[in-house]
């Protein structure tokens, strides 16, 4: 699948996932993130992007992407202290970015 940002100056290229979470968690619900996850060899990123990690917990685990132009959230990334602890295991791609129909038939999960 590529799936690219509202301006297309970021684009990401990474397999159809098995299922797509809304997780309602606050940086996810205010960045209008849907995550597909994958192994971070799985997923091509091309594009300037800024990063950022919650500044309200102590140590986080994700560092979510922007585009540098238009703002969309792309993607995230574990953290260095989240690497240390579970390896460089996971990267997330927000599917919001697909074209729909490349989603059809994928299950949207809610968790609690």
């Amino acid at each position: 699948m590529t799936l690219t940002c509202l301006c297309g100056s970021v684009r990401l290229t990474a397999p159809r996932p098995g299922f797509v979470h809304a997780c309602n968690c606050t940086l996810c619900s205010k960045t209008g993130a849907r995550w597909g996850y994958f192994h971070p060899d799985e997923v091509d990123i091309e594009g300037p992007t800024t990063g950022f990690a919650r500044t309200d917990k102590a140590a986080p685990n994700a560092e979510v992407h922007f585009c540098a132009t238009c703002g969309a959230t792309t993607h995230f990334v574990l953290t260095p202290a989240a690497i240390a602890a579970h390896g460089n295991t996971m990267l997330g791609v927000n599917m919001a970015l697909a074209e729909p129909g490349d989603l059809a038939g994928v299950e949207l999960r809610f968790p609690d």
